[in-house]
C-alpha cells in the first residue's frame, strides 16, 4: 500500500514502532512532519582539498586512500581507540577512531575514502579524530538532520528519501500572488532543493522559503488572536478623570506615565476587553500605570489583580500600591506561597466576597481554590517570566477580563514584533526627574579590593551596596574561576567587610527567609548584601548605590542592565562594578556596550545581536511557537515584507475562507503556543 502524506511514519518502509517511537521524540509523526523536518546544516563533499593545503581548525572533507590499519589499543573500560594513517598526493594524514569497531572493520586498505572533520595537527603533521566516513563516489552537499538517541543522519537520510516523492502531493499554504511577489519557489520544489541541493544557492533559496512561510503563518496567527479579542466583550469602565488620581500623589507623574494611564483607561472603558503591554526602562514608573488603573477599577466596584513573578517583588508591589491607593480606601491585599495556612484562608474568603479591591500575588493566584467575586483587570509584571496558559488561567477567572501587562525587559523592535504582535503597546520613555545615571566600570579581579575599599567609603556614609555573583553554591560540574555566591561571603567578602553588617541572599532560601533579609537591607540593618540575580528584577532601595557583579561576562546584556537597575534609584551617584577577567571578545564586546550606555533598548538590540534570541529570555517562557528556521538576528528583512504581506491578506481576507490550507497552518501554529484564537 502506497504511503500518503499524512500517514503515520512508522508504516513507512523499514521504519516501524521502534524508529517511530525515535521520529516521535522529535514531533515527527507523519510522512508530511518528516518533509518539514528541515537539515540544520550540510557536509559539503563536492570538493575536497590536498591535506597539507587544508585549513588546520577547520572542518573539511578529504579524499585520502587508506594506508595502514593499527590494531585495536584498549585504554580503559569502556574506551577503545585505533590508529590509521591514509593520504593524498600532498601528504600522510594520521586518523584515530575513538569506541569506533564497526567503521574501522568496513574500512579496506588501499581503497579510497572521503573522510570529513576538523583537520587538526601542524605544517608537517596533519591529524583528524574521529572523522565521518563516506564513499569515494560521493560529491554532493548532504543535509544534516536534527537527531535523538538512536537516530543516525545515514538512516534518516534514507526515509527521507524514500518520502520526498510525496511533496509533489502536498498543498501550498502560501497563495501564489505573495510567493511570487516575494519571489519564492512553490512548496515540492523548495522542499528537493532544500533536502536534496545540488548547491548551496539552491539550499538557501529554498530555506528563504521557509522563514519567510513561517514568519508569514505566524503573523496571521497573531493578528487572528488580537483580531479575536477584540471580537469580545467585556465590561466597560465608567471612566473617571485621573487628575482626582494625581491631587493625592506626593509627586507629578512624567508625560509618558500619563499618556499610558491615557492609553489604558481609553482601553478600559470599552466593551473590548483592554489587552496592553505597558513597556518602560528600569525605574520609568509603570507601578504607578498599574496603580491608576487598580483605582479606576476599584471606583467601579470591581477587582484587579496583579501577579508578579518572585514574593519579593509581590511584596514590594504590595507596599508601593498600599501607600499610593491609601487615600482612596482601596483595600489591597497580598497572596504569596509563604502565608500560614489561616491567612491564606482568610484572604480567600475575602477576595470570594469582594472585600479586596486588588489582590496582588505570585503563582499562588493561580490555585483553583483562589475565586473572585467581581474580577475585571489582570496586571502581570515582568510577563515573559509567565507562560501564555499562566496569564489565560488568571484571566480566565473573570469575565472577559481586561489585561495588561508591565515588562520593564526592553525588547528589540524586531523581536517585539513577534512578541508582542497581539498587543497594544504603551512605552514609558522617560525617567522620573532627580533620578541620576548609574556609571558603570569594567575591571579584572585584580582589582577587587581596591573595589571593595571604594564600596566601604559609600557603606560609612550610610548607603548599601550589592555583590552579584553567577551561583549559589558550588559542586563538581562548576567550572574553574566561577564564583558562588556561599563561597564568596565566607572567603572573598566577609574578610573584606569585618566590622559591616553582611548577609546572604539566594534564590534557594526559604521565602520566609528571603523576605527577612530583603527586609533588613531595606531597612539599612544590612548594608552590603551577597546575592544570585534573585534581586534582579524589581528590588527597589534608594539608598543602595553601588552594585558589583562577579564573573560578569557570565551573564546577559539584558540581565546586567536589570541588575544595574537597582541602583540610581535615588538623587545620589551610583556606580555598576562588572569584575571579568574574560578575554574574549564577545566578552568585551558585551562590557564594553555596558559602559557605553544606560538605554536599555539600544542594549538590548545590541544582545539580541550578539546571544541570539534563543537566549534572550533564557529559557522559553514567553508563549511564542518555537521558530524552527527564522533567526531573528539575520533574517529582519523577512519579518517585515512577511509582516506586510500577511497584513494585506488579513485585511482583504481575515476569515482566509479563500485559502483552507493556510488557515489550517495557522491554527496549527498557534495552538502550539497554548492559545487559539477566539
Amino acid at each position: 500500500m502506497a504511503l500518503n502524506l499524512n500517514d503515520n511514519i512508522r508504516y513507512l518502509k523499514g521504519v516501524g514502532e521502534k524508529r517511530a517511537a525515535m521520529y516521535h521524540k522529535l514531533g515527527i509523526e507523519t510522512a508530511a512532519d518528516l518533509l518539514r523536518h528541515f537539515p540544520r546544516g550540510y557536509l559539503d563533499l563536492r570538493s575536497c582539498p590536498y591535506a597539507h593545503e587544508a585549513p588546520l581548525g577547520e572542518p573539511c572533507a578529504l579524499r585520502l586512500t587508506l594506508l595502514t590499519k593499527g590494531r585495536e589499543q584498549r585504554i580503559r573500560k569502556g574506551l577503545s581507540v585505533w590508529k590509521l594513517t591514509a593520504a593524498d598526493q600532498s601528504g600522510v594524514v594520521h586518523i584515530t577512531f575513538f569506541n569506533a569497531k564497526y567503521t574501522v572493520e568496513n574500512l579496506r586498505i588501499g581503497q579510497e575514502y572521503i573522510f570529513y572533520g576538523r583537520l587538526s595537527g601542524t605544517l608537517l603533521r596533519r591529524e583528524l579524530d574521529s572523522p565521518q566516513v563516506f564513499s569515494a563516489s560521493c560529491s554532493e552537499l548532504l543535509p544534516l538532520y536534527p537527531l535523538t538517541a538512536g537516530l543516525t543522519q545515514t538512516r534518516l537520510r534514507q526515509d527521507m528519501a524514500a518520502v520526498l516523492p510525496l511533496a509533489d502531493t502536498m498543498p501550498d499554504p502560501l497563495p501564489e500572488e505573495i510567493r511570487l511577489r516575494a519571489d519564492l519557489p512553490e512548496l515540492s520544489q523548495a522542499l528537493r532543493r532544500l533536502h536534496t541541493p545540488e548547491t548551496p544557492q539552491q539550499a538557501e533559496d529554498a530555506r528563504r522559503r521557509f522563514i519567510f512561510e513561517e514568519l508569514f503563518t505566524l503573523s496571521l496567527g497573531l493578528a487572528a488572536v488580537k483580531r479575536g479579542r477584540r471580537q469580545n466583550t467585556a465590561r466597560p469602565l465608567v471612566y473617571h478623570d485621573p487628575q482626582e488620581f494625581y491631587a493625592t500623589l506626593p509627586f507629578t507623574p512624567t508625560g509618558a506615565q500619563q499618556r499610558a494611564i491615557d492609553d489604558a483607561f481609553a482601553d478600559l472603558c470599552t466593551n473590548r476587553p483592554m489587552n496592553r503591554l505597558i513597556q518602560g526602562d528600569v525605574g520609568s514608573g509603570k507601578t504607578l500605570v498599574a496603580a491608576a488603573c487598580g483605582w479606576l477599577a476599584a471606583k467601579n466596584g470591581l477587582q484587579c489583580a496583579l501577579m508578579a513573578p518572585t514574593e519579593l517583588l509581590a511584596e514590594q508591589h504590595h507596599r508601593t500600591l498600599c501607600g499610593l491607593l491609601a487615600p482612596f480606601g482601596v483595600k489591597v491585599g497580598l497572596l504569596t506561597g509563604s502565608l500560614t495556612a489561616a491567612n491564606k484562608r482568610k484572604l480567600k474568603e475575602a477576595l470570594a466576597m469582594g472585600q479586596i479591591d486588588l489582590c496582588i500575588g505570585t503563582h499562588a493566584l493561580l490555585t483553583d481554590d483562589v475565586q473572585w467575586q467581581n474580577l475585571a483587570l489582570v496586571i502581570t509584571d515582568e510577563q515573559h517570566r509567565f507562560g501564555v496558559g499562566q496569564r489565560v488561567t488568571l484571566r480566565e477567572k473573570g469575565t472577559a477580563t481586561h489585561m495588561m501587562i508591565m515588562s520593564a525587559t526592553p525588547i528589540p523592535r524586531t523581536l517585539s514584533l513577534m512578541i508582542y504582535g497581539d498587543l497594544d503597546v504603551s512605552v514609558i520613555d522617560q525617567l522620573p526627574p532627580g533620578r541620576t545615571p548609574v556609571e558603570t566600570l569594567v575591571i579584572d579581579s585584580a582589582k577587587r579590593q581596591r573595589a571593595f575599599g571604594f564600596i566601604r567609603d559609600y557603606l560609612d556614609k550610610g548607603f548599601r551596596a550589592y555583590i552579584v555573583c553567577p551561583l549559589v553554591e558550588q559542586n563538581e560540574q562548576t567550572p574553574e574561576g566561577l564564583l558562588a555566591a556561599e563561597d564568596y561571603l565566607e572567603q572573598i567578602a566577609a574578610p573584606a567587610f569585618v566590622g559591616y553588617k553582611v548577609e546572604l541572599l539566594h534564590g534557594k532560601m526559604k521565602p520566609k527567609d528571603k523576605e527577612a533579609i530583603m527586609g533588613r537591607f531595606v531597612r539599612g540593618e544590612t548594608q552590603l548584601l551577597v546575592a544570585t540575580t534573585v534581586i534582579e528584577v524589581g528590588v527597589d532601595v534608594p539608598s543602595a548605590v553601588i552594585m558589583m557583579v562577579e564573573n560578569a561576562e557570565r551573564f546577559g546584556l539584558s540581565q546586567l542592565h536589570q541588575l544595574r537597575g537597582r541602583v540610581g534609584r535615588g538623587s545620589e551617584k551610583s556606580w555598576c562594578i562588572l569584575v571579568s577577567d574574560s578575554k574574549g571578545e564577545l566578552s568585551t564586546k558585551r562590557l564594553d556596550t555596558m559602559k557605553r550606555t544606560t538605554d536599555g533598548f539600544k542594549i538590548a538590540e545590541e544582545d539580541l545581536k550578539l546571544r541570539g534570541p534563543g537566549d534572550f529570555f533564557g529559557s522559553r517562557q514567553h508563549g511564542l511557537p518555537q521558530l524552527r528556521l527564522a533567526d531573528l538576528t539575520q533574517d529582519i528583512a523577512l519579518l517585515e515584507l512577511a509582516q506586510q504581506e500577511a497584513s494585506a491578506l488579513f485585511r482583504a481576507d481575515p476569515e482566509l475562507t479563500r485559502y483552507p490550507d493556510l488557515a489550517a497552518q495557522v491554527r496549527r501554529l498557534i495552538a502550539t503556543a497554548g492559545e487559539l484564537p477566539n
